[in-house]
């Protein structure tokens, strides 16, 4: 038992290291937070800013978040069903060997694994979620599609939420140091774990439904079902979201990650038909366990129909073992679902232009 334990995927133990000072979030004496800076754009006069409660920690907009050191306990305590079939699972994504960053100036969206996308919109770069380097903690089982002296200047780094998956250290630092025009854009509070990894570039935290500050593009944070911690006594301070890119009649949402819940339907009302959807997929077993903060692949389905995106591209698997599926399951399920998905389903070869 105790060899199972420490069998788990570390990346996830680490996240959930501190899990036993969690409570079910408090909904009385809530309270509203926004950046006065940047525009909200929430049509709703009732629409005050992101809720917290009274111990002033970000909460979601529908569903609690009530996990338990007991549910962690029980999660790493018990017996996966698929152990042997994760085990016996040899392939990885599947990546271009050529990759080259296109230097023509026409748009690109390029997947380097997990929740790290490099985009090129209106000669713009974007990076999302930046995980380049292996850690203690973070061990790729795919590559990156070249090597990241390759990477050309970022004008901005979006950052969705502080879990160490998608807000890692050295590679901001990295970042910071080769991109000094960079602009870090990001959710309410989260600027104040960020500052020290930079060389004084611009932070932007929004709120959801807040727009950003960007001459050349319009990109929105927005809500997602989800939650944060770095260290034991900074739960849910730094606020956890998705993005909106937009350009001319090009737009791209970013999932970041996310339970399944009303606010996709939200999203679709107040920014309309999303042409490009990435989707989290993967980290999403147990699902009694995860299901509040990692989206299935059937459920990204339901919410890609729901959201009434044209292209599907999935993200979140293949690169990190954190959960208890085999790593390339999610890719099988929604490529044998894909008469579900009312859209096109994109195959997200690593170091390919993904733009249709």
């Amino acid at each position: 038992m105790i060899k199972r334990v420490l069998y788990r995927p570390l990346p996830l133990l680490f996240l959930f290291l501190f899990i036993s000072c969690f409570s079910p979030e408090e909904n009385t004496d809530i309270t509203f937070m926004y950046n006065p800076k940047l525009k909200t754009i929430h049509p709703s006069d009732s629409w005050k800013g992101n809720p917290m409660n009274s111990k002033g920690e970000f909460i979601n907009l529908y569903q609690p978040f009530d996990s338990s050191f007991g549910d962690l306990w029980k999660w790493q305590t018990s017996p996966n069903p698929q152990k042997e079939e994760k085990a016996a699972e040899t392939r990885t994504l599947e990546w271009n060997k050529q990759a080259v960053i296109p230097r023509d100036g026409k748009d690109f969206l390029i997947w380097l694994g997990h929740a790290s996308f490099l985009i090129q919109l209106n000669g713009q770069v974007i990076l999302t979620d930046p995980v380049l380097f292996d850690n203690f903690f973070l061990k790729r089982e795919s590559p990156l599609p070249f090597p990241v002296e390759n990477l050309p200047p970022i004008d901005y780094l979006l950052i969705s939420h502080n879990h160490r998956d998608h807000c890692d250290k050295k590679s901001i630092q990295f970042l910071s140091e080769n991109n000094p025009d960079m602009k870090i854009l990001t959710g309410l509070k989260l600027g104040e774990v960020l500052q020290d990894w930079t060389r004084g570039q611009e932070i932007q935290e929004a709120g959801w439904y807040q727009q950003y500050q960007t001459a050349d593009l319009t990109i929105t944070y927005l809500p997602s079902r989800h939650w944060s911690r770095r260290w034991l006594w900074d739960l849910n301070e730094n606020l956890w979201g998705g993005f909106h890119i937009a350009h001319a009649d090009k737009t791209v949402y970013f999932m970041g990650d996310s339970g399944f819940g009303k606010h996709f339907e939200d999203i679709r009302q107040i920014m309309g038909d999303p042409e490009y959807c990435l989707m989290g997929v993967g980290a999403y077993k147990p699902e009694w366990f995860m299901s509040q903060a990692h989206i299935s692949p059937q459920d990204a389905i339901n919410a890609f129909n729901i959201l009434k995106g044209k292209y599907f591209i999935p993200m979140h698997y293949g690169t990190f073992d954190l959960s208890d599926e085999p790593i390339m399951e999610p890719w099988d399920i929604l490529n044998s679902n894909q008469k579900e998905i009312n859209g096109k389903l994109i195959a997200p070869v690593l170091g390919n232009n993904l733009f249709q």
